[in-house]
Order: structure tokens, then sequence, then C-alpha cells
């Protein structure tokens, strides 16, 4: 990705939403949401020199696995709260510091985005708690960068950002255009995954925030970080009073759009190349014009629990619980009775799977889960939010934002510029549009393939790492 055409698409949505406001309106902040993980080199005249490096960036899976099993690993990881994986920009960092030394010379700066677009219209180079605390670089108890661990990344406190409380407001007063221009208070806001937490009113300890999109997560705030002895959770900084941890998992909706690509076929009246017209397990194309749609409705005509069909679903390696980056896809039990739309639903299946597995390692660490909130994608379909509900056992409630996170960021804005008087007052903005109940005899079953579920990457994980 190109900072510079991820800048002016800012600039362009920016434009459009100045534009869109009333004449008599005022444009009293903005607040940023931004993703995490993410990395840019930047040299001494403040150019980019790279692209923006994502999260799902894996080349770093040496560097990742040899810190992982350091001393200075685990010390890092208590500090930072930062699981060590290839997605954390310290990795990334070791990573050009030992494959790339002509680049990381050439590097006075590691930023990410949002740090990019900040300096843009401010000339500033700052980074809020939240995106600092999913570094691996930060140390979350201090509210400071961790010397030892940019020791091992080989870089400098000077050459990041100066960390700033999320609600750090800076004026800015850029122009857009040659005939429009943006005057106003920024603040600076936060990560995604946090503030999916504020916009979707999971804000009290016991409280978890649960998304689905291309990926996924689990969230719960508490008033402090807490420490996992087995390196299973993140602890990032929603405010210096509001910390929020949970894990994330890879592989969300984007195994929905991987098979439909891959596998997908339907019956056809044509006889020809690839055609499934005789083969009974092929369905019929539905009706509807959208490929998610296509999914739901083929896998929804499986029972639950696929009589016995498991999907461990690590095809791009996993995050949170078991944070290998080498963990692969496996389905398991495979009979032949089992259908296309078996698999279909097996998937789906799977990633709820991986969901409750983030959650029970929350429960472990955290305390009682006692309400999940939904958001994301996948709740525009209640066959997806209803498995999720019969696996997790547990009440899911759906509020009335289309977008969690930039939701969080609005509220976060109006607590920033004294609008609320306590980030939790945000929750007064929310209503709950839909509340589903888990099936009794349904998770039940489920119960039982998730027992097969959770022995599945214990048992497979010499295998995903051959030698």
């Amino acid at each position: 990705l190109d900072p510079h055409t991820i800048f002016d698409a800012f600039v362009e949505s920016v434009s459009d939403v100045i534009l869109s406001l009333q004449e008599k309106s005022t444009l009293t902040a903005m607040c940023f949401s931004s993703a995490m993980h993410s990395v840019i080199l930047v040299d001494i005249n403040d150019q980019p020199v790279t692209n923006v490096i994502t999260w799902a960036d894996l080349r770093s899976r040496e560097q990742a696995a040899r810190l992982k099993e350091s001393p200075e690993g685990a010390s890092i990881y208590r500090l930072s709260g930062t699981p060590i994986h290839p997605m954390t920009p310290l990795c990334k960092i070791m990573w050009f510091h030992e494959t790339q030394p002509a680049l990381f010379k050439k590097a006075a700066r590691f930023i990410s985005i949002k740090e990019y677009i900040v300096y843009r219209l401010t000339g500033k180079y700052l980074v809020d708690y939240s995106i600092a605390s999913a570094t691996g670089l930060f140390d979350i108890y201090h509210l400071k960068w961790n010397a030892a661990a940019l020791s091992v990344a080989g870089i400098t406190a000077d050459q990041l950002s100066d960390p700033v409380t999320t609600t750090h407001i800076e004026q800015v007063d850029f122009s857009l255009s040659e005939d429009l221009a943006i005057k106003t208070q920024l603040v600076i806001g936060a990560s995604d995954g946090c503030l999916a937490n504020l916009g979707s009113n999971a804000v009290k300890h016991g409280d978890v925030s649960i998304t689905i999109g291309t990926s996924g997560a689990v969230r719960m705030v508490n008033a402090a970080p807490k420490y996992d002895s087995k390196a299973r959770i993140f602890n990032y900084v929603l405010t210096p009073e509001l910390f929020v941890s949970g894990g994330p998992i890879n592989n969300g909706g984007v195994l929905l759009k991987w098979y439909t690509e891959n596998f997908l076929q339907f019956k056809s009246s044509e006889v020809g190349p690839g055609s499934v017209s005789n083969e009974s397990s092929a369905p019929a194309k539905p009706e509807s014009s959208n490929e998610f749609e296509y999914f739901i409705e083929i896998a929804s005509t499986a029972p639950p629990g696929c009589e016995g069909l498991i999907f461990l679903p690590y095809i791009q390696g996993e995050r949170a619980p078991v944070w290998d980056a080498d963990a692969k896809g496996v389905f398991f039990g495979v009979r032949s009775v089992h259908t296309q739309a078996h698999f279909m639903r097996a998937i789906i299946e799977g990633i709820c799977f991986s969901l409750r597995d983030v959650s029970n390692s929350l429960e472990e660490t955290m305390g009682a889960i006692t309400n999940v909130y939904a958001s994301g994608g996948f709740v525009k379909s209640p066959t997806w939010v209803q498995i999720l509900c019969d696996i997790l056992g547990k009440k899911i409630y759906i509020t009335d934002t289309a977008d969690a996170s930039s939701i969080g960021a609005a509220m976060l804005g109006l607590y920033a510029t004294n609008v609320i008087v306590r980030v939790e007052d945000a929750a007064k903005f929310l209503t709950i549009q839909k509340t589903y109940l888990p099936a009794a005899n349904v998770s039940k079953a489920y119960q039982r393939n998730f027992g097969i579920y959770s022995n599945l990457y214990n048992k497979l994980k010499d295998e995903f790492h051959p030698g």
C-alpha cells in the first residue's frame, strides 16, 4: 500500500464529509480510528522509503520465532502486553535490520500509517498510546518506549514518534484542495480494536466485544492490564484508566472468500469443462446476487455440527490464542456423507470455534464474560450470529451501529472535547437492535465438537513445523 495513495484517499473522504455538511454546521473536531501493527520506513527528509507494511505481512517469521523462545521475548511480552508474532512492528523492524541493512540504515523513523497521516496534517510525529501499545516496543505500565525492546529491534526512541494519550488534541489548518480547507481540532484517537469496544457498548469489565470482518477478535475492557503467563492475550491502552485485553484471529470472513473463489461450484444444466451438473453434492445456485449471501445460504442447509466435520481455520497461520504463523488449516472427520454444504458450514463453525478458544483464554485470565456485543460484517447474517451464539452458549447483543470502530472514534472525540464527562457515558448514544439467545440442544452438540477442535492444534503442531 502506497502511503501517498492512502493519504489522498483520506483527503478525498474528509472533503466529501465537509461538503456534505449543511452551511450552518460546524466541524468541531475529528478523531481517528486506525488499524494496528503497520510500519513505514521514513528517511531524513520525512519521505517514505517503503510502502505500508500491514499486520498481515509475515516475513519476520524467523525473527519472531527466535525472539519468542528467548528470555528477552518473555520480558518484552510482560511489559508490552503484545504477544511476540510477525504482525508486530517490533518483529518487522528486526527483519529489516537483519535482511535489508541498506534500507534499514536509510530509515530515520519507523512509523505507522496513522502517524504518517497525523504528520502530514500537523507536521509532528505523534503516536497515541493505543497504537503504540500494539507495537511490541511500548511499556504499557509506564506509558513510554521500552528500552529493552528498542535494543532488540536495533533502534532508538528518537526514531519513533512521541507517545501521547488517545485524547490528545492538535489544531489542524490544512488545505484539502484549492478551494477547500479544514480548520478544526484533531483528536488523535486510538486503534480500531480498542474503539470497537467503545462503539459497541462493551466498556464494563465482563463485557466483551466480538468482531468478525476479514479477520476477527474478542476483547474485554479492564482498569489495568492483565498478564497472561501463557502469552495468549494482548493488553492495549484505550485511556490511561482503561485497557483492552483480548485476542485477534487471522481467519475470519476471508475464509468465505477463499473457499468461494477456489472451490464453490453450482449445479448447472450445461455440460462442459468444470460442470458439476451430475454431482448431487453440488448446491443449486441461490437467487441472491451476493457471494457472501450465497455462502451463508448454502452452509445453512447443513445441520449444526456438520455431522462430525470440523475445520481448524488456520489457513493464514494464526494469532490468538496459539500465535503460530506456521499453523495450517485442517478439515477433520471427513466422511462420504459430507457435501459441499457441510464443508461450508464447517468453515463458519471453525471461525466461531476459534473465537470461543480466544474467549476461553480471556475468561481464564480476566474473569467471567457477562455480556457479548457483536459487530463487523458478519452481523448482517442472522444465521452466522446464531451459530456464534450457540457455540459460545451466551446471549449476543447487536447495537444499531454500522461500524463500531468509527462510532467509537466519534465517542472518544466527544470525551476528548468535554461533550461527555466519562468515556463510558458514550453508551447513552447506543441502542440494542437485536438480541440472540443460544439454543440449549444445539449448544450441547457444539460442545462435543469444540472438545475435538480444542485438541487438533496441539496434536498437529509438530507437523506444522517439520524439521
